[in-house]
């Protein structure tokens, strides 16, 4: 039986909030699909992660800053379509540097300009655990968490 709409928001903020692991997919034009394996922190409105200065994860967004994350398993997945932005190390907030601390290297100690963090802003989530929940798999559009279902838009 497909899970309701309020109990995969519930699902989607609990995992979220929960979890410290995604993958991070971004492309830009003519280099293609680019995904790589992160720790995240999330503050209730944005996943985010740090990485390398001088990797194609940042010249990927530099040129498009759309980004897809995958948190979960392939059988009970919340895929983020986001907008990314990059933050220099020496600019982040305090909670959030220390936040992502705790589940990954810490950017703050390595030499300047080594690493940089990526704020990914949600536009869409969506929740499923199986084909049997394509149907109803998204709980956010535009950015702002749904209060009823859209089916119309979320049909495969």
């Amino acid at each position: 039986m497909p899970r309701g709409l309020a109990e995969r928001r519930t699902y989607a903020r609990r995992r979220l909030e929960s979890g410290f692991q995604m993958w991070l997919a971004t492309a830009s034009d003519g280099r293609g699909a680019h995904m790589i394996p992160v720790a995240y922190v999330w503050d209730g409105s944005a996943l985010y992660t740090a990485t390398f200065t001088k990797s194609r994860t940042v010249a990927n967004i530099k040129s498009n800053t759309q980004a897809r994350v995958a948190v979960g398993d392939t059988t009970d997945v919340v895929m983020v379509d986001t907008g990314a932005s990059l933050i220099d190390v020496p600019d982040i907030s305090v909670d959030i540097a220390e936040r992502y601390a705790k589940v990954s290297t810490d950017p703050r100690t390595r030499p300047a300009g080594m690493f940089v963090f990526l704020r990914l802003q949600p536009s869409r989530i969506q929740v499923w655990n199986g084909v049997h929940e394509f149907v109803g798999r998204t709980v956010m559009r535009d950015g702002r968490w749904l209060d009823r279902s859209i089916d119309r838009h979320d049909k495969p």
